[in-house]
C-alpha cells in the first residue's frame, strides 16, 4: 500500500485526565536521592531534579520504612498522593515487579530506509504477540523490504514513494495503529530474546499519568573477536543513545532530559499528534517535551534494554554527532531555554569565574562564595537536624555540576569561543588543556569505559568538537543564539 506522508502537527498532545496511582503501585527512593532528618520527626529529601529539596512531614515520613532507599506501596489515597509527589520530584522511581504482561494491545511501528537486513533481524526478535506496521520510507529496493515484511505473519507494510524522513514515516505508521499502546522501533534496533524488555516497559503504564517510556539503548556486541575500531569501542561506552544505568523521570533539565526514538513505547493517545515532520533531527526530543508539557509523565527504564548497531566509520560518526548538535537550534525555537547548554545559579557562576581567572584571589573567593552560599542555604532548611550539613551537600553537588557544565561549555558547546580565548591568553590555554584531560578522564570513569585512557579522551574530545560544530551551524542557520545561552535558576524547596 502506498501512502503520501502525513504532515504531523506540532502542538502538544492532549494531556491525561487526572487519575491517582492504583492500589499496589510501589515506589522506591532513587539512587540519586539523599535523606536527612528534621527536628519535628519528618524528612528532607535531597536530589531528584537538580537543586530540589522536598520536605516530608512526620506523618508522611512514618509511611516510609527506614533504610537507605525507603519505599512505599500505595494502599490508600494518602499513599497515592505521597507516591505521586516523590515521583514528580524525581526523588523516587517505580518499583515494578518483573511479571508477564498482555502484549496484544501493543503495535510496533518500524520506519525503514535502505536497511532490509536490519529490518529482518528486528522483526525476528519482536514477540509474536505484538502487531507490526512497517513503513518503507522510499527505499531503492522496495521488493526486498516487502519480502522481509511478508515473512512476518500479520505485519502491515506501508510505503512512501518519496523519502520524507523518520518523523513522517513514524506518523504514517501511527495512523495505522489500532491498539492503545504503540512502540516505535528503528530498523537498526535489536531487542533481546523474549518479551521481558517490552513487559518491563509496559509495567510503567500502570501509572495512568505515564505516557512515554523508553529502555536503555546499548551497542550490540562486536560480530568478530578481533579488536574493535576505536569509534566502536567509544560508542559502546558513550553512545548518545545510551542514557545510563539509573532510572529517571524524564523532563527538560532533569537528570534524564529526553528519550531517543530508536526505541520508544507510548500510549497511542499521548502521541496522537505525532512527530513534527518539519524536523529531521531532534524530533524525538520535541515529541517528549511536548507530551511532558501537556501533562504526561515520561520515564527512562534501564532495566529494559535493547541493542543498537552504532556507526563505526569515523567520518559517518562525526557527521552524525554534528547532525545531533544541529537540532538544538530547532528545539530552542520551539521550547526556549529548555535546551540551554547549562543551568547556572548566580553563586555557581561566580565560583566558576573565580576559578577560571587563575589569580591569587581565585581560591579564597571561590571558597568564600561556597561558604556564604552554604550559610544562606542552611537558613532555608531550618527544620533540618543538621541544616549546615544539608546545605553543604547541596553546595557540594552544585559545585560538581558547575565544574561539569563549565567544562562542557568550554569543550563542547562553546569551543569556538574557548579556542579564540586561547589565541590571546596563556591562562585560557592552560585552563582548556587541564579541562580537556580532567573532564575526559572523569567521564571515562563515570561511564565505566575499559578502553585506554588516551584513546577514550581523544575520542571524547572529537565527539564534543563535532557536536559543538553542529550546534553553532544550527544557530547560524536559525539566525538565533538561543541554543547557545545558559539558563539561570535557583535552589528549589517544596
Amino acid at each position: 500500500m502506498t501512502l503520501a506522508p502525513e504532515r504531523g502537527t506540532e502542538r502538544a498532545a492532549g494531556g491525561p485526565a487526572p487519575a491517582p496511582l492504583p492500589a499496589g503501585f510501589a515506589v522506591r527512593a532513587s539512587r540519586r536521592t539523599r535523606v536527612a532528618a528534621t527536628d519535628d520527626g519528618g524528612l528532607l529529601l535531597l536530589g531528584g531534579t537538580a537543586g530540589t529539596v522536598l520536605r516530608l512531614s512526620a506523618a508522611a515520613a512514618r509511611r516510609l520504612p527506614d533504610g537507605p532507599r525507603p519505599g512505599l506501596v500505595v494502599r490508600d489515597p494518602t499513599d497515592a498522593r505521597l507516591a505521586r509527589a516523590l515521583l514528580d520530584a524525581g526523588m523516587a522511581d517505580p518499583d515494578l515487579p518483573p511479571i508477564p504482561r498482555d502484549l496484544a494491545g501493543v503495535t510496533v511501528v518500524v520506519p525503514v530506509h535502505e536497511d532490509a537486513a536490519g529490518l529482518a533481524t528486528l522483526l525476528a526478535a519482536l514477540p509474536t504477540a505484538v502487531a507490526v506496521v512497517v513503513v518503507d520510507d522510499a527505499s531503492a529496493d522496495p521488493v526486498r523490504v516487502a519480502a522481509v515484511v511478508a515473512g512476518r505473519p500479520g505485519a502491515v507494510l506501508l510505503r512512501h514513494e518519496v523519502n520524507a524522513g523518520p518523523a513522517a514515516a513514524r506518523n504514517t505508521g501511527l495512523l495505522a495503529v489500532g491498539t492503545p499502546v504503540v512502540c516505535f522501533c528503528d530498523a537498526d534496533v535489536v531487542p533481546g530474546p523474549g518479551a521481558q524488555w517490552l513487559e518491563r516497559l509496559l509495567g510503567h503504564l500502570d501509572d495512568p499519568q505515564v505516557g512515554l517510556v523508553a529502555p536503555r539503548v546499548t551497542a550490540l556486541p562486536p560480530a568478530h573477536p578481533a579488536p574493535e575500531p576505536w569509534v566502536a569501542a567509544y560508542e559502546r561506552a558513550r553512545s548518545s543513545l545510551d542514557l545510563g544505568d539509573l532510572p529517571a523521570a524524564v523532563r527538560p533539565g532533569g537528570a534524564v532530559s529526553y528519550l531517543p526514538s530508536a526505541c520508544l513505547l507510548a500510549r497511542t493517545a499521548a502521541v496522537a499528534d505525532g512527530f513534527a515532520t518539519a524536523m529531521r533531527v531532534a524530533e524525538d526530543v520535541d515529541l517528549v517535551w511536548r507530551c511532558v508539557g501537556a501533562g504526561w509523565r515520561a520515564r527512562y527504564e534501564p532495566a529494559a534494554s535493547v541493542g543498537h548497531r552504532h556507526r563505526t566509520d569515523p567520518v559517518a560518526w562525526l557527521r552524525r554527532k554534528a547532525f545531533y548538535g544541529s537540532g538544538a537550534a530547532l528545539l530552542a525555537a520551539r521550547h526556549g531555554d529548555a535546551v540551554a547548554p547549562a543551568v547556572l545559579a548566580p553563586w555557581t557562576a561566580a565560583t566558576a569565574v573565580a576559578v577560571l581567572a587563575q589569580r591569587r584571589w581565585s581560591a579564597p573567593v571561590a571558597l568564600g562564595v561556597a561558604a556564604l552560599t552554604t550559610h544562606r542555604l542552611a537558613g532555608r532548611v531550618p527544620h533540618a537536624v543538621h541544616p549546615h550539613r544539608v546545605a553543604a551537600r547541596l553546595v557540594g553537588s552544585g559545585l560538581l555540576a558547575t565544574a561539569q557544565q563549565t567544562a562542557g561549555l568550554a569543550l563542547r558547546h562553546h569551543w569556538p569561543l574557548a579556542l579564540t580565548a586561547c589565541v590571546v591568553s596563556r591562562r585560557a590555554r592552560r585552563a582548556l588543556v587541564v579541562a580537556a584531560v580532567a573532564e575526559g578522564l572523569a567521564d571515562r570513569h563515570r561511564v565505566g569505559a575499559t578502553t585506554d585512557r588516551v584513546g577514550y579522551v581523544a575520542a571524547h574530545r572529537l565527539d564534543d568538537l563535532a557536536y559543538g560544530a553542529g550546534l553553532w551551524w544550527g544557530a547560524v542557520r536559525a539566525r538565533s543564539p538561543r541554543a547557545l545561552l545558559p539558563r539561570w535558576t535557583t535552589t528549589r524547596r517544596r
